[in-house]
């Protein structure tokens, strides 16, 4: 049998993150982490296992060569990163989850050796002493989160000195001792400045010229967070969006700048893309457009919404309808207009009686 590669990506400060943070956008956050570094797999490693917080990749009977570890190693540092960059700047949502996902870091333990395995429901898992030695690796003494760690083993068979340097890579030679076993490692402390993160589109706050084709406003007794989560839940919409027969989205995914959503009403798709506009200091702000309404040419809405006291906040409800030609301008102002105002109102009621009986339910359980 010949060597063959052990490589665990190991999200750092995962643990704080979720027990100190809104556990569903949490979730979210973590999910997509783990997916975005999956997808920055250019070596075709076999995933072997998502360990919460890690990914347990390995190669059987093969190690990559020296530069080809350490162009995987980088291209996944930048994936990572440019991921929280884009979460970062695109970000609408203002839980402690969402807020503190940048702080997030990256380590990658990688190994070698010899493989034993175990078939559990036909999938097929590394086993044995290397195994063990890799996920020991990660409990190591490196004074930092944000490393790139290859056993000596490994070291050796890729021909790592102690004293490679690079732009990125600066790699020290370490050891510990586990169960009075010596286990002798170089690492390398990544400095993302030296990482070239990759670019993303940001929307641009929308600016109008015209007044709101309407407005709407209604009292919530909820906090203006707890608001905005239920707006951009695309999970609640069908509950109190009139009309709506279903919204196709994506589950794991924090609604942010850029976030798409099709909403389905009558058998017909309408695309809808997160967008922003500027409010005033301490309101928050969710609005989405869609360039596929019939007969309109464009339809916005923004959702602004204003905290009142801890559990109290006003929603104003903006919407401009756009179009063109002089016939669907002439729609819009016969019909359109107060047919979608109505149905509009009457979903915003429908929110506020789901919000109202929820919080009366949680301020009984909380009585008892």
């Amino acid at each position: 049998m010949g060597k063959s590669l052990l490589f665990l990506p190991d999200i750092s400060g995962f643990t704080e993150f979720v027990q100190t943070t809104e556990v569903e956008h949490s979730q979210h956050v973590i999910s997509e982490l783990l997916e975005v570094l999956i997808a920055a797999n250019t070596e075709e490693l076999q995933l072997a296992e998502v360990e919460g917080d890690a990914l347990f990749f390995y190669k059987e009977n093969d190690v990559p060569s020296l530069e080809r570890l350490l162009a995987l190693s980088e291209h996944i540092f930048t994936a990572f990163y440019s991921h929280l960059k884009l979460l970062e700047k695109n970000r609408i949502c203002p839980c402690s989850a969402c807020s503190s996902a940048p702080k997030l870091q990256l380590k990658i333990i990688a190994h070698c050796g010899e493989l034993q395995f175990l078939t559990v429901q036909n999938n097929k898992k590394p086993f044995g002493s290397e195994v063990i030695e890799a996920h020991r690796l990660m409990k190591n003494s490196v004074d930092s989160d944000n490393y790139v760690l290859f056993s000596k083993e490994l070291a050796n068979t890729i021909g790592l000195s102690g004293n490679y340097q690079s732009k990125l890579y600066k790699f020290e030679e370490g050891t510990d001792i586990y169960d009075g076993k010596r286990l002798d490692y170089l690492f390398s402390v990544i400095d993302n400045n030296n990482l070239k993160l990759r670019s993303f589109l940001t929307a641009n706050k929308v600016v109008f010229n015209k007044p709101p084709s309407f407005i709407l406003e209604k009292e919530f007794p909820v906090s203006a967070a707890e608001l905005l989560e239920t707006l951009t839940n695309y999970g609640y919409r069908s509950k109190w969006k009139e009309g709506v027969d279903e919204i196709i989205f994506n589950v794991n995914e924090v609604t942010r700048l850029g976030s798409e959503h099709v909403c389905v009403v009558n058998e017909k798709h309408l695309d809808f893309v997160v967008i922003t506009k500027e409010v005033k200091p301490g309101q928050l702000v969710y609005g989405e457009m869609t360039k596929s309404p019939v007969p309109l040419d464009a339809l916005y809405q923004f959702y602004i919404i204003t905290s009142l006291s801890a559990d109290r906040c006003k929603l104003v409800l903006e919407t401009y309808l756009e179009a063109k030609s002089p016939l669907k301008k002439l729609a819009i102002f016969l019909i359109v207009k107060a047919v979608f105002k109505k149905n509009v109102a009457k979903g915003i009621d429908t929110l506020f009686e789901l919000l109202s009986s929820k919080n009366a339910v949680s301020e009984t359980m909380y009585a008892k």
